[in-house]
């Protein structure tokens, strides 16, 4: 769904434990995904933009980091899946909800439910000789 081109990787060392190698290596990896500049439908770029949290920046840049593997290629793999899994997410349109009327069943289970409350406490007042 989004293509190569339209994804810029940077290599990085990676945080965390890994010994010798984390301190060598970078392999670590940011995608950042300009998402106005992408052919992704309209919709999509808006439920994309309007994300909650602070991957999307203020110039309509998602940034993602992968870390959890050893290897770049790896790390790449791994958010290039997490993108498309965001953009696969963003492209679900979430169904309208209709609102519906209690039923005459349910009302009047909630009145009796009530009217038993009522009684329960009123039962509860000082004696009157």
């Amino acid at each position: 769904m989004v293509r190569e081109e339209e994804v810029e990787f940077t290599a990085m060392r990676a945080q965390g434990p890994g010994g010798q190698n984390v301190n060598k290596v970078s392999s670590a990896v940011h995608l950042r995904f300009d998402i106005r500049a992408s052919s992704l439908p309209e919709s999509v770029k808006e439920r994309l933009l309007a994300m909650p949290g602070r991957r999307v920046s203020k110039d309509g840049i998602l940034i993602l980091k992968a870390q959890s593997a050893r290897s770049q290629e790896q790390n790449r793999a791994l958010a290039l899946a997490r993108l498309e899994a965001l953009v696969e997410e963003a492209s679900q349109v979430q169904a309208v909800r209709k609102p519906t009327k209690p039923t005459y069943g349910s009302k009047r289970r909630r009145l009796e439910g009530k009217s038993i409350r009522s009684e329960l406490k009123a039962g509860r007042g000082k004696v009157r000789e």
